[in-house]
């Protein structure tokens, strides 16, 4: 029995006929680095899904968990003149999903979801999947499938690091 939010996102798998592989993580995975950790992978092939206001709609930007979204092309892909980081109650409103859980599906009150071109290099992909705890695995074609998302270059110009 998953917890509510995660049993959203395997209904939404399984109606979609997705090929993805749900898993859970008891030692949680609250980074994009502990999430890498957990999953075996390398920072880049976790998904982080951040969600944007832009002139009053949610915007939600799928970008590698070794980089940071640059919020100026996020409100330029979609023609406002600027996006910021929604507030934890905007999260939830737009998403369905507690910030730092939220799954790129199924999200009610989304408009938009971008999608950065650099995970489409990877064999698999990880993305959230409804709790701190719970990730998907799939390929980055039916991660494009399932959210319909614009392709686009979405991240800062330079790389960072968080140690």
């Amino acid at each position: 029995m998953w917890p509510e939010p995660v049993q959203r996102v395997a209904d939404f798998l399984v109606a979609s006929q997705a090929q993805a592989r749900l898993e859970e993580f008891p030692q949680g995975t609250p980074t994009a680095e502990a999430a890498a950790k957990a999953a075996g992978v390398d920072p880049a092939q976790i998904v982080k899904s951040l969600v944007f206001v832009c002139e009053g709609r949610a915007v939600v930007a799928l970008v590698p968990g070794d980089r940071r979204a640059d919020r100026e092309k996020v409100a330029r892909a979609v023609g406002a003149a600027k996006a910021r980081v929604a507030k934890p109650e905007e999260v939830l409103s737009a998403t369905g999903f507690a910030p730092g859980a939220v799954a790129p599906f199924p999200l009610p009150d989304v408009t938009v979801i971008l999608l950065d071109r650099s995970l489409l290099v990877h064999d698999a992909v990880w993305v959230g999947a409804g709790s701190p705890n719970h990730m998907a695995r799939l390929v980055p074609a039916e991660l494009l499938r399932l959210t319909r998302a614009r392709q686009m270059d979405a991240v800062e110009d330079r790389a960072y690091h968080s140690d």
